[in-house]
């Protein structure tokens, strides 16, 4: 589904920037800007360096002088505003709206009470509109959409930057849609294999009885618990290789401590 963001009387070139990082991070690019107030605000340092990296959503950014030209070819028409309007669209949560908006029912919440539409009904296209950083939207461009987001916020604040809400939309947009899987820092971990766990714990029942932790005349249930726990912690041939080297240096120690005596020897003299 096509995807535009539309900023109206943008004045701070840095919320240019921000919003084009925003939208690059959930894999859009099709930015149309509304007689910012820079003429060049795609091209101004601050606009540069908040993009960090969002050059080619900021090299294919169009600016227009009205709205009817940003919204040209869009069907599906979402305004942003954190205060209805009287005779404006049905203000709704970002989330629920576009699970109705996609057909998704089992995403809407028993509180929502637009009812998801159908395949056929479903837009070809979406447009996301935000107002100047001042002073938000103007009603006529309200009451001209489909439905005004509403980001739930504190009550007692929601005062959202430009950037930031750009992003927020554009995170549940890309969610609804279907998002991007999530890239593991590291590789899966190589687990150890029955016959190396078995053999560390022969060694760590070894070394245990050789500190006098473990009795063998009396073990109880130490070393199947000790199987147990070692089995949860899902250990690598690395993990192993510790554990064996901890019991090694234990079995060490047993070899350099002196042998236990009952009571010292008493001398001819004494008493």
């Amino acid at each position: 589904m096509r995807t535009r963001f539309v900023l109206i009387n943008t004045s701070h070139a840095g919320n240019v920037g921000a919003t084009a990082r925003a939208m690059k991070t959930m894999g859009f690019d099709d930015l149309v800007l509304v007689a910012p107030r820079w003429a060049n605000v795609l091209n101004r340092e601050e606009t540069i360096q908040r993009a960090s990296g969002a050059l080619d959503v900021l090299k294919n950014a169009r600016i227009v002088a009205t709205l009817d030209e940003a919204l040209d070819g869009m069907a599906h028409l979402c305004a942003t505003a954190m205060t209805p309007r009287d005779f404006g669209p049905p203000t709704r949560a970002p989330r629920e709206h576009f699970a109705g908006l996609l057909g998704q029912a089992g995403l809407l919440s028993k509180e929502e009470l637009v009812a998801p539409v159908s395949a056929g009904q479903k837009p070809d296209s979406v447009a996301f509109l935000f107002g100047s950083e001042r002073f938000g939207m103007q009603n006529e461009d309200v009451y001209r959409c489909h439905v005004a987001l509403s980001i739930p916020t504190d009550p007692k604040f929601g005062s959202l930057n430009l950037g930031a809400a750009v992003q927020l939309i554009a995170y549940d947009w890309r969610q609804a849609l279907g998002g991007f899987s999530v890239q593991p820092a590291t590789a899966e971990p190589v687990l150890a294999d029955a016959a190396a766990v078995a053999g560390m714990l022969k060694h760590w029942e070894e070394a245990l009885t050789g500190i006098g932790f473990l009795d063998p005349a009396s073990p109880k249930k130490l070393m199947p618990r000790l199987n147990q726990l070692f089995n949860r912690a899902q250990l690598s041939p690395e993990e192993i290789h510790i554990l064996r080297g901890v019991a090694k240096a234990m079995l060490s120690k047993t070899t350099q401590m002196p042998p236990k005596d009952s009571t010292p020897a008493q001398s001819a003299g004494g008493h």
